[in-house]
């Protein structure tokens, strides 16, 4: 059953057009994925949906009695707002009666983590300040829950958190996200604001990678169709070029047809060329191996320990993870190996005239400057790895057009923002990244092309990103930060989820006063990791795919001509082989994922 109803809405900020006549529906049960490039209008169509901005033109109709939760991307609170004034105002403003406050708070906060409901929330870190602002707009029972990129800042078992209450909820949601593993266990709509699309939107019924699949049809046909209309046009330029009489009725019917394919073919070739920011960020020529080195490091915040006798060390090429809980110390450790905090014990040693660029998290920048002087401020050029590139050439380059030089940054999208912050970045050679929630308000186009660039990276970096998918791709070494003083080194994310859900196991066995310590282990059903459990939703697949591979190879030995081939029929066996050690490989993993959920 339709709730929301937004038909034919425009959206201009003054000469900068959003969107031109795009509609927007919301039924009931729905879980909508909405992404787009940076400054496409994604949180503005939130906004117009939510009865907070007027659109140029067109209606937003939303269904009677409807009740709508909108949280913004950035949590704010003022000095006095306690968790508990937070929440008993957002009951108040929904009606609910006074005696009901206590159990509906106590029931929402414990779900979501909160223990002390008389803490101020200007004290709780980002990420739970964004849980708070979930919950104030849970509480409230929407029947539709507007969510503006709210997985920035909630460490991993936020986002975790979230993706169990927005898959068990009744009400609907239209999420913005960049974060690609929660869209894809939380979506089953999926819709793209871009001006590439005929009606600048692409809706798809499914997660994210079935979005994938549709939208790659959808732009191959669409070149299809361009390279068709080519030909066509070509023809009948041919034909114009000859002169034809325009008084005879057919002949000036098929000059104005010839002029609408034209300008059919420039409009399919402006909605189809696509363009993608540069971003390469420099190294130094350093040849030393040991960039820094943590020996028995100690730091504590206020009366609470975070680093307690830390090793670790940081080489040439290592890409570290750095995961843990909001709170474990993640931006601490940044500032640590950055100069900017320094420890209380133990030593850190850093090599010689070691370069480090320090991205921080809380990033900002003069609102007042206009773009020009953001991304130059000294002259009209920048001096990137050696060369002098104008001021225009250089905004090009991350997506910025000419127009936009004399524009105020106040005027720009928070993922525009962001690359400015990353163009700055780039003009400063490094031997060690430390890179804090770089993925921020970053579309999922530019995170992209973030992820190849740090692949090709040839220094160190450290990355603290809630991104799962950023740190699988990324990370060859996980330092995961236990939250009171303890630090473990992992080989990859999964085993630091594993490690973690070991951890909990365990404590929940401790605090069972009559736990039995001689308890057979196969009375508790383990359960598989978040990489696990999508392994082991498609493992059949791949070993199908893999005895497809073997038989193909195998059926190559049987070949007459590669018989009598000494050299093809090496070839051949010693690909069969590696055919038959993958397909053995797969059915090994395939036992053991299912012996630990059996």
């Amino acid at each position: 059953m339709l709730i929301l109803n937004a038909q034919s809405i425009s959206k201009s900020f003054g000469a900068t057009s959003l969107f031109r006549e795009i509609s927007f529906t919301v039924d009931e049960g729905d879980r909508i994925g909405l992404i787009g490039p940076n400054g496409s209008g994604k949180s503005t169509l939130l906004r117009i949906l939510a009865d907070q901005i007027e659109p140029d033109s067109g209606e937003v109709a939303a269904r009677k009695y409807t009740r709508l939760s909108c949280v913004a991307q950035d949590s704010e609170f003022a000095p006095e707002d306690t968790v508990r004034s937070i929440i008993q105002e957002a009951l108040r403003r929904t009606g609910v009666p006074e005696s009901e406050w206590e159990a509906r708070l106590r029931e929402t906060l414990g779900r979501a983590g909160f223990t002390d409901l008389e803490t101020e929330a200007i004290t709780f870190s980002g990420g739970w300040r964004k849980r708070l602002a979930i919950v104030e707009a849970l509480v409230q029972k929407p029947d539709v829950l507007l969510l503006d990129e709210p997985t920035n800042h909630l460490d991993l078992a936020g986002i975790e958190w979230l993706e169990g209450v927005l898959a068990s909820a009744s009400f609907a949601c239209v999420v913005i996200s960049h974060d690609r593993y929660f869209l894809e266990n939380v979506a089953t709509q999926m819709a793209e604001l871009n001006r590439a699309y005929p009606g600048g939107l692409l809706r798809v019924s499914g997660n994210y990678s079935e979005f994938l699949e549709m939208k790659q049809e959808f732009l191959a046909a669409q070149s299809r169709r361009q390279d068709a209309l080519e030909n066509r046009v070509r023809i009948e330029k041919e034909w114009l070029r000859r002169g034809p009489k325009a008084r005879a009725t057919k002949s000036k019917a098929r000059i104005d047809r010839a002029n609408e394919l034209i300008g059919e073919l420039a409009d399919l070739g402006g909605r189809l060329q696509t363009k993608t920011a540069g971003i390469d960020f420099s190294a130094t020529d350093r040849q030393t191996k040991r960039l820094v080195e943590l020996e028995a490091l100690q730091y504590s915040a206020g009366d609470r320990k975070l680093f307690d006798g830390l090793n670790f060390a940081i080489t040439a090429g290592m890409r570290v993870g750095l995961v843990g809980p909001n709170g474990s110390g993640k931006t601490t450790l940044l500032r640590l190996l950055s100069g900017d905090l320094q420890e209380d014990a133990g030593t850190l040693k850093r090599a010689n005239l070691l370069k480090v660029v320090y991205f921080e998290q809380n990033r900002q920048i003069d609102e007042s400057l206009t773009l020009r002087r953001a991304l130059a401020p000294d002259s009209d050029s920048v001096v990137y790895q050696g060369r002098v590139i104008h001021v225009a050439s250089w905004a090009s380059r991350f997506l910025f057009t000419g127009e936009q030089l004399n524009q105020p940054v106040s005027r720009l999208s928070g993922g525009e923002r962001a690359r400015v912050l990353i163009a700055n970045l780039m003009l400063q050679p490094a031997d060690l990244l430390l890179l804090d929630e770089p993925t921020n308000d970053l579309d999922i186009a530019t995170l992209e092309i973030l992820e190849e660039t740090l692949l090709e990276y040839p220094g160190a970096l450290v990355l603290v990103t809630h991104d799962r998918y950023m740190l699988d791709r990324i990370s060859n070494v996980v330092l995961g930060l236990d939250g009171l003083g303890g630090a473990e080194r992992f080989a990859d994310y999964s085993q630091w989820e594993l490690w973690q859900a070991e951890r909990k196991q365990q404590k929940e066995q401790a605090a069972k006063p009559n736990a039995k310590s001689a308890a057979p282990p196969s009375s508790s059903k383990k359960k598989l990791s978040y990489l696990e459990a999508r392994e082991w939703a498609d493992i059949e697949d791949r070993i199908a795919s893999a005895e497809d591979t073997l038989q193909q190879k195998q059926s190559l030995l049987e070949d007459p001509a590669v018989a009598v081939d000494a050299a093809q029929l090496q070839s051949a066996l010693a690909e069969a082989e590696e055919a038959k050690a993958a397909v053995d490989t797969l059915y090994a993993r395939w036992a053991e994922l299912e012996a630990k959920q059996s």
